[in-house]
């Protein structure tokens, strides 16, 4: 049985992010202006993936933004979800993809996204083993996060509009659980 039909696949959205230490897993998402970084430590093997909308910073998520829309945010809720199953911050490894200039009268979020992610990385010392970032089309991409391996798909134009449509619609929030307790007096 080839490969692609045993993968366990796992889908990802925009502010979402997933880890997994399964060697049949892959993790997925389409990737417009937004950036996807793929992490993983090949000693403990284990990997993951994010996605997110916007570069951010702590003062954007202060004033109110979803915190979930922000590579920062995203960034070290990965880290920290790999360090938990075992990876160690010394050993990990990132591959960065999507920042397409998707349409050409907005400004370039795309590339703002993909610097941010190379900063980032760079900051905490990951190295950055393979990237493919930029160009004007948006992008398919499967990361099996055990191996390390990825691959992107090109997207046409009418799959790379309908991606900068999904782009723009807000960003799911789970809601808020719901307050079972009791007090006495």
């Amino acid at each position: 049985m080839n490969d692609i039909a045993a993968a366990r696949r796992i889908h990802i959205i925009q502010g979402e992010w997933k880890v997994a230490n399964d060697p049949n897993a892959v993790i997925s998402t389409i990737l417009g202006s937004c950036v996807a970084a793929c992490l993983r430590d090949p000693v403990a093997g284990v990997g993951g993936m994010n996605h997110f909308l916007l570069p951010g910073s702590a003062g954007a998520m202060s004033a109110g933004g979803d915190a979930t829309r922000y590579g920062v945010h995203l960034m070290e809720l990965l880290i920290n979800g790999l360090l938990k199953q075992g990876a160690r911050r010394d050993r990990l490894e990132a591959k960065i993809f999507g920042g397409a200039k998707t349409i050409a009268s907005f400004s370039n979020v795309g590339e703002q996204n993909a610097a941010f992610a190379t900063q980032f990385l760079k900051d905490e010392g990951i190295p950055i083993v393979g990237s493919s970032t930029g160009g004007d089309c948006g992008r398919k991409l499967e990361f099996w996060p055990v191996s390390g391996r990825a691959r992107q798909y090109p997207l046409t134009g009418a799959e790379t509009q309908k991606t900068v449509a999904l782009e723009q619609r807000p960003v799911r929030t789970p809601p808020k659980p719901v307050d079972t307790s009791i007090e006495f007096f």
